[in-house]
């Protein structure tokens, strides 16, 4: 079966075709970075425009480079929440109309769900059960996975997401939006002690606070302007790592999982990708990442997740399918 696979949450387009559930014979992503830098964050009604624009050529290429027609296809799954509603509605109605047009079936995909599919697809692929710790811009999740489809939340941030308050210190420094990577590359060179940070929340429970943090962060620049670049960027992101880390540790061990793995855009980390499995091979856990194409949006994972509701959990759904901003994971198949 050729799965058309399509993402339009938040400011990526992307389209992909995958073979089988597992096989991605095309994955593409359009980013709109820069058209959001210059305002340093991302504006809905102009990504929802730009999804408009860019989908229905992204789909053509898609097609083109697989070598496949429309005629091939045989499920199409498409976000339909968590993200900004504007953007899922450009792709839950573009998925629709394919669905419709061709007499396919279409399947709706939670997109914290996909993210964890990305592990599904990395060779040699990771199967439940175990605990996801889904870290993006805009989530922060611990997710118990007995199954695919069993999906259970055991904690989250209480406000900020761990990437939304990466891109929010970048913008104190005036590093350009995203500010996640340029934090990443200029804390190879500082020094993760220099400044102390807070761990917000570290000893309590498994849910997470990353706000007080950010308001340590501009307490300290103010009262001290001149310090480093990058000892700022490397204590604040060991900061943020420490805590992930500290806490996805503490709830595999109360849930019994002796296996982590790490999924959406902060999953491409290179401090988090470094200091986790070491941590948690001390502890007798094992830590897996997706390869760093997989960890942002994208619609390869969407179309895995959609192939494994439809083949497996017999799911479809309607082409009235709507959009839902604020699509909770747990319990959700």
């Amino acid at each position: 079966m050729l799965v058309l696979g399509i993402e339009t949450s938040c400011d990526e387009t992307s389209v992909a075709i995958l073979e089988d559930g597992r096989r991605i014979l095309v994955n593409l992503v359009y980013s709109q970075a820069d058209l959001h830098a210059r305002y340093g964050g991302v504006v809905p009604e102009a990504a929802s425009r730009d999804h408009l624009r860019k989908l229905p050529a992204l789909a053509l290429e898609a097609l083109a480079q697989a070598g496949v027609s429309w005629g091939d296809l045989g499920l199409v799954g498409v976000t339909y929440g968590p993200g900004l509603i504007g953007p899922l509605l450009v792709g839950v109605s573009y998925a629709a109309g394919v669905a419709l047009a061709r007499g396919i079936p279409l399947v709706g995909v939670n997109h914290l769900a996909a993210h964890l599919f990305a592990l599904r697809l990395r060779d040699p692929p990771v199967e439940p059960p175990f605990l996801g710790l889904i870290v993006s811009g805009g989530h922060t999740l611990l997710v118990a996975v007995s199954q695919w489809g069993e999906y259970r939340v055991v904690g989250g941030t209480r406000d900020d997401a761990a990437g939304e308050a990466l891109d929010k210190f970048g913008r104190l420094l005036g590093l350009p939006y995203p500010a996640g990577p340029h934090i990443d590359a200029l804390a190879q060179e500082g020094d993760p002690q220099r400044i102390p940070f807070p761990r917000p929340m570290l000893e309590s429970g498994l849910d997470m606070s990353f706000a007080g943090l950010k308001t340590a962060a501009v307490y300290w620049l103010r009262e001290h302007p001149g310090a480093p670049l990058p000892d700022l960027c490397a204590s604040f992101l060991e900061a943020v790592v420490e805590v992930l880390v500290e806490k996805a540790l503490r709830a595999a061990k109360r849930f019994q999982l002796r296996r982590i793995v790490v999924a959406g855009g902060v999953a491409a980390n290179r401090r988090l990708r470094e200091a986790f499995p070491a941590r948690a091979a001390e502890r007798g856990v094992e830590v897996f990442f997706p390869p760093p194409e997989l960890c942002t949006d994208n619609a390869a994972t969407v179309a895995a997740c959609a192939h494994h509701r439809y083949t497996v959990l017999g799911r479809s759904d309607p082409l009235s399918l709507a959009p839902d901003a604020n699509l909770p994971l747990h319990g959700w198949r």
